[in-house]
């Protein structure tokens, strides 16, 4: 179950990223021996021609193994043939990018420049191509924004919210065929920190090849004969434009891109290879251009076989579809296999979290739902300690659902207030509340005469959470709350939720776990209809108005107004004091209940494979799982 930092150095009301760890001139190259015959026989040019005038020299290697090798294939397990999107994270190219401490540098960028939080000027590398030879200038970028963003047809919505500041678009200046400038008339906090995410807002596109799929620059009948597959009588080119325009999905073999590997299997099948980019834009201080690794290689698997197969060795690099249920049976079979089993920590607020829903439709559960006593309550009511060691074996850390230790917002209190388990205070307050009358089992009744029985709706189909709500059950059970989990189809789960029908969820916790003064705090706030304790809210806010309902209880309002301070300034100290009230609300309002965090991730290593690092921070954002750490440093020793 996993949801979906961004910091910046101010001197002078001027931010600067400069090419990550690109500091000394460019060394003498070595041609890639994988490529040495395509360049032989003129296919190929050679490696002085196919980087840029200023490749991205990488100097730390997080593994503590480099500089590497160039060769190899490495071998991964997979469980969807949507999974070809897993190398859209682990490659993390980005025009900017984080390091491991969570520090923001210029990445597909040679540097970039923000003023007064409102004018950013992107520079591209000179000679800088896309996979397939192509120059990559600001074209790409020009096209994205003229020809997709602001075009009714494919983006009917207009313009993401990342690109709007006081409710205005930028405006776009395309200074040079290397230089481009975004300016605002408002701060806009959000723009930079798109960039680096798992899931970024592409603000270019392979425009040579797009526009062969784009009515502005082909007809209709070329479209379609472009378009493989067939669109039947009447082709429909936004259809085929949006099937093709896949950076993220990446299972478009014939979209060039910018990653250190390249599709080369069409869905759908059983494996999938992804062979080098001859013109990948990093190289070593040795010459040598990345990634060091010629292919990877997606073999499709069953889900629950997966640990079985990585812990037989079948995988060189495993992370998906493994949990700490496997590291047992992983440390043992790695005794014959040969592999290595390293532990990195997992990085969300909670790994369970239950949310009440503060929009349900039942009146006498909503109420109780917003009362604050109520979520206390329920808090003080786990155990989390037995929790940990039953169902983590004390790996985990009792928490809150909140940012970690790791933030350097983090305060103790936010993880320990109203989350240390008290049934006396827990019961204290329920009849405060006025839930004294108990059933013949000791259960107490609701207002109304109803059993107060809490439906805790669900998706997960994770063994350890499953048992978590059985013991949390038992621990509520001693507060005279009866509770019953309920297992749902994802679709249907949010069907219920944003409806108000649910109640009460499970789901991970949140998700902006290490932020930063400068990180976005939307998570904790009723902000999008993907937040399961305020759906409603949410969505009103997302639809501006024209749909949900208007934040009505005042201390999720507060939210909104901090959440606005933040938005407004683009100085860091009114940002940090901004997110220390919104994390304070978040901290004695209970608006969600959370239970561990901190636990651990089995990585599988081949025996063979370097620099993978032996600790590590596993997330979907910051990081893209393994993307963190630059899998194109990873090499094999022979």
């Amino acid at each position: 179950m996993n949801r979906r930092e961004f910091t910046v150095a101010l001197a002078a009301g001027a931010l600067v990223g400069r090419a990550g760890l690109a500091k000394a001139d460019t060394p003498k190259m070595q041609e890639v021996p994988s490529l040495a015959e395509k360049v032989k026989s003129g296919a190929l040019p050679p490696v002085e021609k196919r980087i840029p005038e200023k490749p991205s020299i990488v100097e730390t290697f997080y593994g503590g193994e480099g500089p590497g090798r160039n060769g190899g294939e490495c071998n991964m397990l997979i469980a969807n043939a949507r999974d070809t999107r897993l190398m859209t994270l682990y490659a993390n190219a980005r025009l900017i990018v984080y390091d491991d401490k969570l520090k923001l540098h210029a990445d597909i960028l040679e540097s970039y420049e923000a003023k007064d939080g409102r004018e950013f000027t992107f520079k591209i590398r000179a000679g800088h191509k896309w996979s397939d030879g192509h120059p990559f200038t600001t074209e790409d970028f020009r096209y994205f924004w003229e020809d997709i963003a602001n075009n009714k047809e494919l983006t009917s919505g207009g313009p993401s919210v990342e690109l709007m500041a006081g409710g205005k678009p930028p405006k776009v200046d395309i200074l040079d065929e290397l230089t481009i400038r975004y300016t605002w008339d408002k701060p806009n906090p959000y723009f930079i920190e798109s960039q680096a995410r798992a899931a970024p807002l592409w603000l270019y596109r392979p425009a040579h090849y797009l526009k062969k799929f784009h009515i502005k620059y082909t007809s209709l009948e070329e479209i379609a004969k472009q378009a493989k597959g067939g669109q039947g009588q009447k082709p429909n080119w936004v259809q085929i434009h949006r099937r093709v325009d896949v950076m993220y999905n990446n299972d478009n073999p014939e979209l060039p891109t910018l990653n250190p590997w390249v599709l080369t299997t069409p869905p759908p099948a059983q494996r999938f290879q992804f062979q080098r980019n001859p013109y990948y834009y990093r190289i070593d201080a040795k010459g040598q251009q990345l990634p060091y690794i010629d292919t990877v290689v997606f073999t499709m698997a069953a889900a629950n076989l997966v640990p079985a197969k990585a812990g037989l060795g079948e995988a060189d690099l495993q992370c998906r579809y493994l949990n700490m249920r496997d590291y047992t049976f992983l440390r043992k079979s790695a005794k014959t296999s040969g592999v290595d089993v390293r532990l990195w920590e997992e990085g969300s607020g909670s790994q369970l979290a239950f949310y009440p829903n503060l929009n349900a439709k039942d009146d006498v559960w909503r109420t109780l739902n917003r009362d604050i006593r109520f979520r206390r309550a329920l808090s003080l009511g786990i155990d989390r300690d037995e929790l940990n060691q039953v169902i983590y074996t004390g790996l985990a850390k009792p928490s809150n659902n909140t940012i970690m230790a790791r933030s350097p917002l983090f305060k103790p209190e936010y993880a320990s207030k109203w989350a240390t388990y008290d049934p006396k205070q827990a019961n204290k307050l329920l009849d405060e509340i006025g839930l004294t009358k108990r059933n013949d089992l000791n259960f107490r009744l609701l207002p109304d005469g109803r059993d107060a029985t809490i439906v805790v709706e669900h998706q997960s189909e994770e063994s350890s959470d499953t048992d978590s709500m059985s013991l949390i059950a038992d621990h509520w059970k001693k507060i005279g709350i009866k509770m019953l989990f309920k297992p749902q189809s994802l679709n249907n789960f949010r069907l219920r939720v944003f409806s108000g029908d649910a109640i009460f969820t499970a789901y991970a916790g949140i998700t902006t776990a290490l932020p930063s003064s400068n990180t976005s705090p939307k998570e904790f706030a009723p902000t999008m209809q993907g937040g399961l304790q305020w759906p409603r809210w949410g969505m009103f806010v997302e639809s501006k108005g024209k749909q949900g309902d208007k934040c009505d209880m005042k201390e999720a309002a507060q939210l909104l107004d901090y959440l606005d301070e933040w938005e407004q300034s683009a100085d860091e100290a009114v940002r940090r004091k901004a997110w220390d009230r919104i994390l304070e609300v978040n901290m004695e309002q209970v608006f969600s209940i959370g239970t561990v965090n901190g636990i651990l991730q089995p990585i599988v290593v081949g025996p063979k494979l370097r620099n993978v690092p032996k600790e590590g921070y596993y997330a979907w954002d910051p990081g893209g799982y393994i993307g963190l750490y630059k899998p194109d440093t990873f090499w094999y020793s022979s």
